[in-house]
């Protein structure tokens, strides 16, 4: 469609899981209209394949080597007054909707220029009370979460729908097509921690073969039993689909990916993320083993982890393009009336035309 809705969509680019649902998600946004796209946030990895029309470096969280948050480096690449000035530059006015996948600046430019907006994606689900939370709540991250980008409407996505405003996991097409086999390999991946660190920790288990994606390798190489390669969504996605199983943090997009695969899992969250703690909760439910960080004794949890019966596998409830209608209508319905120049699809257009 080259007419419609003039979309407005912000991705955090904090990590890769916001892009990567983000590439998953445009095709479907496209057949409402043009989609333009407002990347906030500087420490992805992944090579973001989306109309980016507008670039911020945010408000970003940057990690350490051995498992937690780097606080210096998110303070130092702080600015408050270019956080405004962004701000009130967006030209929001412009669109008929206005998407916010958890950023700050569109959520500010919203409140600053009268500007209804829905906030969507994982981070909106945690506006439910009955959102899985550790035990002992952190009463920082629970602000963050509550207020970082407000919005008129939510619709969250998690592993479970626990209210009626949230949605199963965005699902890749890659993965819902998967051939998924069992080659053996175990597949890594552990930003928050150094390569070294993380080779210091699998070397050990010598019977294992690891696929560990890097954040710093250019090359694939290999030591001994571990193959660190390159982040690339393409050779992430199938070392997913061919593993025995998968280690990574506590995040949203991959251990979603993981379970309904059917693939057991092992979870790191990342110390101080209290969104991850909070994911860690809810795996809990499917069975994965949650590990505080990296030990001496990793290699006997690994040992133990892959011996253990299959993990339970997680269901979707929701379609893509059930989603995506629901997003498209919630923010239509908040804006002030404006003429479409074409018809919304049905599922059954959009699967003929995509």
């Amino acid at each position: 469609m080259s007419k419609g809705l003039r979309i407005f969509y912000a991705v955090q680019a904090t990590g890769n899981g916001h892009i990567a649902r983000a590439m998953e998600l445009l095709p479907y946004l496209q057949q409402y209209g043009t989609v333009d796209v407002f990347l906030s946030g500087s420490n992805s990895n992944l090579n973001p394949a989306l109309p980016i029309k507008y670039r911020s470096k945010g408000i970003s969280l940057f990690y350490g080597n051995r498992g937690g948050l780097d606080y210096w480096k998110m303070w130092k690449e702080l600015s408050v007054a270019s956080i405004y000035k962004e701000a009130k530059a967006l030209p929001l006015e412009q669109y008929d909707v206005v998407i916010n996948d958890f950023d700050s600046i569109t959520s500010l430019a919203c409140k600053l220029k009268g500007i209804a907006s829905v906030n969507f994606g994982h981070q909106a689900s945690f506006k439910s009370k009955h959102t899985p939370r550790p035990a002992k709540k952190d009463w920082m991250g629970e602000l963050v979460l509550q207020h970082y980008a407000t919005a008129e409407r939510y619709i969250g996505l998690h592993f479970k729908q626990y209210d009626d405003f949230i949605f199963s996991p965005i699902i890749k097409d890659d993965i819902l097509n998967a051939n998924v086999v069992d080659n053996g390999h175990v597949t890594v991946y552990l930003s928050h921690y150094s390569d070294d660190v993380v080779l210091q920790s699998l070397q050990a288990c010598k019977d294992v073969r690891f696929e560990v994606f890097s954040k710093t390798k250019q090359q694939a190489e290999t030591v001994a039993n571990i193959t660190f390669k390159p982040i690339n969504n393409k050779a992430f996605n199938q070392s997913m689909m061919t593993a025995y199983g998968i280690i990574t943090g506590a995040g949203f997009e991959t251990p979603a990916e993981a379970l309904y695969m059917g693939k057991r899992v092992m979870c790191l969250p990342i110390r101080g993320q209290y969104e991850q703690l909070c994911n860690a909760e809810a795996l809990k439910d499917f069975n994965v083993p949650i590990v505080d960080k990296l030990t001496a004794n990793f290699h006997l949890q690994v040992a133990d982890w892959l011996q253990q019966a299959p993990q339970t596998q997680l269901q979707l409830t929701n379609s893509t393009y059930e989603i995506v209608q629901q997003v498209i209508e919630t923010a239509r319905s908040l804006q002030p009336a404006k003429p479409v120049q074409e018809s919304l699809l049905s599922e059954e257009d959009f699967l003929v035309m995509g």
